[in-house]
């Protein structure tokens, strides 16, 4: 049990400054750290727990470049996704829970490390949104990682960079509190987890804070380099751990 209180409060602490520091990718780097011991049904409720903890710090700042009209629709499309990624979560594997989220660190961290030169996408409008709503709705019930698809779809769409902070953290806080909601009501959140939450919440608090005083005297760009690096490596060696076992 102690190596176990280890593993969450190291995911939970590094997870909780690259938050503060980026206003996003806890999911990501708490995955890329749990998902080696956790299973998924325990993975996913932590890491919307410190999430939903860094997003609150961070609500304040939600006002600056703050548009509604892209934030309203991705919330309503991850109203109809948060709950499929629930059930989903009851389902899965954990094998095949590991490999996705390796899947998913592969491919989403170099494109957005060289998101500079991507095509923007000029079409699609409250539609598109709420498609990507659902997309971040369905991974956050997943496993609480409702920043991928919309950062994604924010830099494609060549936001400006306060548009594009705003919409992702007040669409990952309105998810991240349906899916809490969504975890109690279904009875996803066990004994165990609840039992582990203030673990998480402890160790998120002071790392957060920290990440969000740093946040000015980094540089962005190797910032982002180092992080989207080693969670395309954590990416690697998962999908190399899990995959040899479907052959």
């Amino acid at each position: 049990m102690d190596s176990l209180w280890l593993i969450i409060l190291l995911g939970a602490a590094l997870a909780g400054f690259i938050q503060g520091l980026s206003g996003s990718n806890f999911g990501l780097v708490a995955m890329a750290i749990w998902a080696w011991a956790l299973p998924p049904a325990l993975t996913g409720p932590l890491v919307v727990c410190g999430s939903l903890v860094g997003q609150v710090l961070a609500a304040r700042t939600l006002r600056r470049g703050l548009k509604r009209e892209h934030l309203l629709p991705m919330v309503i499309g991850g109203l109809l996704g948060v709950p499929l990624g629930v059930l989903l979560l009851h389902q899965i594997d954990p094998l095949l829970f590991r490999l996705l989220v390796g899947i998913v660190l592969i491919i989403w961290c170099p494109l957005m490390l060289f998101s500079a030169n991507l095509p923007r996408i000029r079409a699609g409008g409250s539609g598109a949104d709420a498609a990507v709503g659902v997309l971040g709705g369905v991974m956050g019930g997943l496993g609480g990682l409702t920043g991928p698809a919309t950062a994604l779809w924010s830099v494609l769409k060549g936001w400006d960079r306060d548009t594009q902070r705003s919409v992702i953290q007040g669409f990952n806080l309105a998810m991240q509190l349906l899916t809490m909601t969504v975890y109690l009501a279904s009875g996803t959140i066990t004994a165990e987890a609840l039992g582990l939450f203030p673990l998480v919440i402890a160790s998120v608090l002071l790392p957060t804070l920290l990440g969000v005083r740093l946040y000015r005297h980094v540089s962005d760009l190797a910032f982002r380099r180092i992080v989207l690096g080693l969670l395309a490596l954590a990416g690697v060696l998962l999908v190399g751990q899990s995959l040899p076992h479907f052959f």
